[in-house]
């Protein structure tokens, strides 16, 4: 191929740099890093145990450890997860819960978001020693995360709720799967020097004031994590913009952890994630960052302080190699409508029924048509 030639630059790796993977990075027909460089900072993040059943046969002898190939056939499914843990003596939750379905023509891409107050059946889990339990779905990775003795583990945690993803959506097994530290990640999108992206409503900040330190917590508030709203007095606002606006690393991160105030709910606060998903995507994959090594190895490093992911009986570079004819523009984000659920007191959210539509097609590889039919589930602000 000529020189001249356009080439796009893989969807794995955009998908990963959207929630923290940015080991994957490549573009203009070669993987820019090289080969080895790339094989150095996945290999510092990458964890298969994620992917482990939760319920494995005991009776049978465990098969042998598959070789990695790069023929990645049908359709792909990813599990992407977001934790914000406040400390180490403390159950991570997932903030953030992304599916990315790639279909087997690979000539898009969709993402789609559990809430993380969704309803739903958590299964037994005899590693971590918690029964079933019909709660909250941000509860799955919290409880799978236990050791004991006051320790936990994200990727033990991980384990159950995928396996508590796939009894929601159908899907038996994720072929990929990424587990992103909020406050880690803060750093990578530092190292690029912010992001580009649309504010596409005015939205006030639950948690920070305008030069981006905390907000005062009530004083019943302090001291615990019991209040669902803790904090008083000012805030920082961001105003709407038709075009796009450079937000520092914490203004970004901050913006997409909002789902409190006017006109805001937690599938509005999706919507902001899928959206931050493709505009730092861009960010990373722009010239400024991958023509600068010194920027681009400083999003490496953030990376392995953050990010820990599992490519399944493949590596990054197979996937790397398998989707590079994807383009980040190619990717839908998919809004699933749903609504709360309330017995005297709100007890979380539930799909609405032609939800399940969805996850059937998903599972029967007929996303596009589905979506034909159902136009109401593709976001409106597709960049």
């Amino acid at each position: 191929m000529a020189a001249s030639t356009k080439r796009r630059s893989p969807l794995w790796a955009r998908i990963c740099v959207g929630v923290g993977a940015a080991v994957l990075v490549a573009g203009a027909g070669t993987l820019v890093t090289g080969q080895a460089l790339i094989a150095k900072y996945s290999d510092a993040v990458t964890d298969n145990s994620l992917l482990d059943p939760i319920q494995p046969k005991a009776a049978e002898a465990a098969p042998p450890a598959e070789e990695s190939t790069a023929s990645i056939d049908g359709p792909v499914n990813m599990l992407l997860v977001g934790i914000d843990p406040r400390d180490e003596q403390t159950a991570p939750l997932a903030d953030s819960i992304i599916v990315a379905h790639i279909p087997a023509d690979r000539h898009t891409a969709y993402l789609f978001s559990m809430p993380r107050d969704l309803r739903v059946d958590i299964p037994a889990f005899e590693k971590s020693g918690t029964g079933a339990d019909r709660t909250k779905i941000n509860a799955a990775m919290a409880y799978g995360s236990r050791l004991g003795d006051g320790k936990y583990s994200a990727a033990q945690g991980f384990q159950l709720l995928a396996s508590t993803v796939s009894g929601v959506t159908g899907i038996k097994k994720f072929d990929a799967g990424a587990i992103v530290n909020f406050g880690g990640f803060k750093k990578i999108v530092e190292a690029m020097g912010g992001v580009e992206m649309v504010i596409d409503m005015d939205v006030k900040s639950e948690h920070l004031k305008p030069d981006g330190s905390a907000r005062d917590r009530i004083p019943s508030c302090q001291g615990h994590h019991r209040c669902s709203r803790p904090y008083t007095g000012v805030q920082k606002v961001y105003k709407k913009s038709a075009k796009p606006v450079h937000l520092k690393a914490w203004e970004a991160l901050d913006y997409v952890r909002q789902r409190y105030g006017e006109g805001m709910t937690d599938y509005v606060r999706q919507r902001h994630q899928q959206q931050f998903i493709k505009a730092i995507a861009k960010q990373a994959m722009s010239r400024d960052v991958l023509t600068n090594p010194s920027k681009l190895l400083g999003v490496l490093d953030a990376a392995g302080g953050s990010l820990t992911v599992a490519p399944g009986s493949h590596t990054v570079l197979d996937w790397a190699m398998e989707l590079k004819s994807l383009n980040i523009d190619d990717i839908v984000t998919v809004n699933l409508p749903g609504d709360g659920i309330f017995e005297g007191e709100y007890l979380g959210e539930r799909f609405l029924p032609e939800v399940d539509g969805f996850f059937k097609a998903v599972r029967e590889e007929r996303v596009p048509a589905f979506l034909l039919d159902h136009p109401q589930f593709v976001n409106a602000e597709q960049e």
